[in-house]
């Protein structure tokens, strides 16, 4: 059977099941909705968390940046999984002990004003749109290169399946889809990767065969190899960075803490009974997310040897285009590659200096690397779903997050407090269903590739909640005044200057290069100078100013008090 024929039956099962889930899980409750009911196993919890943080970025694009980026590629690496470890262990078990399953919720009653909570509901809305862009944007790719539609119809379809799911089931439904999605991304994003690593290297473990030697008797390790072939070609060795010093702390500092201030993540540790629970969940979530994440390196490492030799063919005097390999062709379909015969001799050659005719786009790498290594159909189909699960699982759960945020935090505390919770949870999917259609039109204008507006989020995230979230547990003096200022100088400071260098649906204003950045410090790290902004100006107007009531002294210093953190089951409403 065609690679066509596979991914229309994978795809096709996989979206019966989750559209299935969603049937059976259906709710009827603003609890359900918002926190599934606060009912849901560790084991079951923690797979979800893992689906839901891994989104496209992780699956799609994370490897096609280490592919290309090489050594420079792991502050993403860095970044997501010790931000994942300083949530799961160092806020989320007060979040919950606190009680409020919202980020807004907790800033709107921890800074005792409406005005902190409506910044905070901007704030939510602000990251979670710029987050779910790069999410539809890898439904669009998956579906442009396996279904052979456009970018933008795909982008529609991955809408329309969101919508049935995250509408009617809400958190309920999103969780138990997002259970079912785990098992189909990792099965997808393991199975190709042993296949390559068994073909390459002889090593079944791509976790080892990213450190062996090759196959083919010569004694030659794999990332030697690599080193030789990118710096023959005119780039910077695989294994040495070329980024500086304090632009790789700046991005894995905001990826980092832009991950402990994901509202998306937060939400998941109130839907377990206890916060015993909770940290269950965390370690378990963790160990699934390690599986992805540690074979992620073995997994750019082979597409990128691959894609070398494929296209500058093994002698590396290029491949004739007219024999060009199917993958190469089947991809310049949707635009995602290019050629152009800059000498005429009708040859591809890929390098990074003059001798370069191809235009490769980061994201197609994990995708396209089945194919590549000339795979089984069906193996290319799996890899299709594997991607499609991974973006709607983390599309989802960004959107009950809006729809949250409208409905709860902002009509519910501020607007129309007197509503019954039938309407609540009527404006929740009206909130989910204008979320789906901004979240479409920014997945078909999408600002950068998936995981470069990923970044952007996260950068937002670290720029203007995790100040807010960790002075609000750790520090019972800042108050009103200074959290709202802070948040609003480190998301205005933030957005400022991503849109000064990337645009971002304007013309830039300065060419994004390291001579221009300030400190050297580029779009994606500049989260992390937002975020000290954020601090410095919380904690200085928060001297300056009155301090908080007496009651919210007294309820912070009882929230880091461990004991009776088993009464936290009670989520207030």
């Amino acid at each position: 059977m065609s690679v066509m024929t596979w991914t229309y039956i994978i795809v096709g099962l996989s979206f019966a099941l989750y559209i299935g889930i969603a049937l059976w899980a259906r709710v009827g409750s603003t609890r359900d909705f918002y926190v599934a009911g606060g009912g849901v196993h560790p084991i079951t919890n923690g797979m979800a968390t893992a689906a839901d943080w891994m989104s496209a970025a992780s699956f799609i694009s994370m490897a096609g940046i280490i592919a290309f980026a090489g050594y420079d590629g792991s502050v993403y690496l860095m970044g997501w999984t010790g931000g994942y470890v300083l949530l799961a262990l160092l806020l989320a078990p007060y979040l919950r002990k606190f009680g409020k399953f919202t980020v807004p919720d907790f800033v709107g009653d921890r800074y005792y004003s409406d005005t902190a909570r409506l910044v905070a509901v901007v704030c939510a809305i602000f990251i979670s749109f710029t987050y779910v862009a790069g999410q539809m944007r890898g439904v669009g790719i998956v579906f442009s290169r396996f279904l052979e539609v456009d970018i933008n119809t795909g982008v529609v379809i991955g809408m329309a399946i969101v919508f049935f799911y995250a509408v009617l089931g809400g958190m309920k439904g999103i969780t138990y889809t997002q259970v079912a999605q785990y098992c189909v991304l990792i099965f997808a994003y393991m199975v190709p990767a042993i296949f390559i690593s068994i073909m390459a290297t002889g090593h079944w473990l791509p976790q080892t065969g990213f450190g062996g030697t090759l196959a083919d008797g010569s004694g030659t390790f794999l990332l030697d190899k690599l080193d030789g072939l990118t710096t023959e070609l005119g780039f910077t060795p695989y294994t040495d960075g070329s980024k500086s010093t304090l632009d790789v702390f700046a991005i894995t500092c905001a990826l980092m803490v832009g991950t402990a201030g994901l509202p998306h993540v937060i939400v998941r540790f109130f839907t377990v009974p206890k916060v015993r629970d909770a940290r269950r969940s965390a370690g378990w979530a963790l160990l699934f997310i390690a599986i992805l994440y540690t074979t992620a390196p073995a997994v750019a490492t082979f597409a990128r040897v691959n894609m070398i030799e494929t296209i500058n063919g093994t002698d590396g005097a290029g491949a004739l285009y007219s024999e060009a390999p199917e993958w190469v062709t089947n991809w310049e379909k949707t635009g995602l590659i290019k050629w152009e015969d800059k000498n005429g001799d009708g040859r591809m050659f890929y390098a990074g200096d003059a001798r370069n005719e191809m235009t490769i786009d980061k994201d197609i790498m994990v995708l396209a690397n089945p194919e590549i290594a000339k795979l089984p159909a069906w193996v290319i189909a799996l890899v299709a779903a594997g991607g499609l699960a991974a973006a709607l699982s983390t599309a989802a759960g960004l959107l009950l997050v809006i729809s949250a945020a409208i409905s709860h935090d902002l009509l519910k505390k501020v607007v129309m407090p007197d509503i019954s919770e039938k309407q609540e949870l009527l404006f929740a999917r009206i909130a989910a269903v204008f979320a789906i259609g901004v979240a479409g039109w920014l997945g078909i204008n999408p600002p950068g590739f998936v995981a470069e507006v990923v970044a952007f989020a996260f950068g937002l995230a670290a720029a203007s909640f995790f100040p807010a979230i960790l002075l609000g547990i750790f520090d019972k003096r800042t108050n009103m005044p200074g959290a709202v200022s802070g948040m609003v100088v480190g998301l205005v400071f933030t957005i400022g200057y991503i849109l000064y260098f990337k645009g971002v649906f304007i013309t830039p204003m300065a060419e994004n290069k390291p001579e221009n950045w300030l400190f050297g410090i580029s779009p994606e790290g500049i989260g992390t100078v937002g975020m000290a902004l954020n601090f410095v100006v919380a904690l200085v107007v928060s001297r300056l100013t009155a301090p908080p009531p007496a009651q919210v002294m007294a309820m912070v210093e009882d929230i880091r008090i461990p004991r009776g953190a088993g009464a936290a089951s009670h989520i207030a409403h």
